[in-house]
């Protein structure tokens, strides 16, 4: 659903998808839905400062897997930004870019309650509000505004509660399935299904 009138809302979702799976994309939709965005635009990491070991599958074959997942719907876009830019994938750097290249749209970043949970000790956090607004997503009913966002320094920014659909999913345990030599089919989409069994992606644990 577009927006009604004003500028464009666009939507900036970013991750290692590694890989990418069906939550993601409800998740999305859902966003869209409930803030009447125009668009989201997914923004693989290179490498995200915030976890601990570096993503399983290439920045190559991630990149493909989101493109083959949302081809076809408008809604949806992909950015190579982070993983052409190298280095860590700091998100006030990332909303910097769009916003230089994109200077019409309202940016609009889309956090789990896990990133919301350690947003305070991100690199720039108030800036990043600054650029964008902030929607954070929640699966199980919690609020995540509610939770400790690890702010020192005063309260955190204003922030917007989406309830989205929940799906128990998360790209370990598609990771573990494959391991295991159990199926993924309906888990990820179909096209990033076929990369995971044509690439031999996931076949050594974490």
């Amino acid at each position: 659903m577009a927006s009604a009138a004003g500028a464009m809302r666009l939507g900036v979702f970013g991750g290692t998808f590694d890989p990418l799976h069906t939550g993601h994309l409800m998740a999305a939709q859902d966003v869209i839905e409930a803030l009447s965005l125009d668009r989201v635009l997914f923004v693989p990491a290179l490498r995200s400062p915030h976890k601990a070991h570096e993503p399983t599958a290439s920045a190559a074959l991630r990149l493909q897997m989101v493109r083959s997942a949302i081809e076809g719907d408008a809604r949806f876009e992909l950015s190579d930004l982070e993983i052409g830019r190298g280095g860590p994938s700091y998100t006030v750097e990332t909303l910097r870019a769009i916003a230089a290249q994109r200077p019409g749209p309202r940016l609009v970043l889309i956090l789990g309650a896990d990133q919301w949970a350690e947003f305070g000790q991100w690199h720039e956090p108030r800036e990043i509000a600054s650029i964008a607004e902030l929607a954070l997503i929640t699966r199980n009913g919690d609020c995540p505004s509610e939770l400790d966002s690890g702010f020192t320094d005063g309260p955190p920014p204003p922030s917007t509660v989406i309830p989205v659909t929940r799906i128990d999913l998360s790209a370990t345990l598609v990771r573990s399935r494959v391991r295991d030599g159990l199926s993924v089919r309906y888990l990820v989409p179909e096209p990033v299904r076929r990369i995971i069994e044509a690439n031999n992606l996931y076949l050594i644990g974490d």
